[in-house]
């Protein structure tokens, strides 16, 4: 687990990425978003994970600059911004003992 802000923005791109998609919004050919990323904002993959209908969501983040940039991309290659900040923070949290209510 990279972040709980990862998991938590997942699960919201999940359920919004279908949507997104279809609407042809922020979208390009995956290589194009990927190069893009890193030419301009120097914003490398730190998370992927598989979503509904296959789909694959990454986060891409810049360690010097705290930027952070969620994608969604459909089996066809196409690559569509889902949302984007700063501040991104790498974390690395542990579960709490089973019988803690922390």
């Amino acid at each position: 687990m990279k972040t709980t802000m990862n998991i938590c923005t997942a699960i919201a791109v999940l359920m919004a990425g279908p949507a997104l998609a279809q609407s042809g919004a922020n979208c390009a050919p995956r290589e194009m978003v990927v190069d893009r990323l890193a030419s301009k904002y120097g914003e490398t993959r730190q998370s992927m994970g598989l979503g509904a209908n296959n789909a694959v969501v990454e986060v891409f983040a810049s360690d010097s600059s705290g930027s952070w940039t969620i994608t969604v991309t459909s089996p066809s290659g196409v690559t569509c911004l889902v949302a984007s900040g700063q501040a991104f923070e790498e974390l690395a949290e542990v579960l709490p003992t089973e019988g803690n209510d922390a």
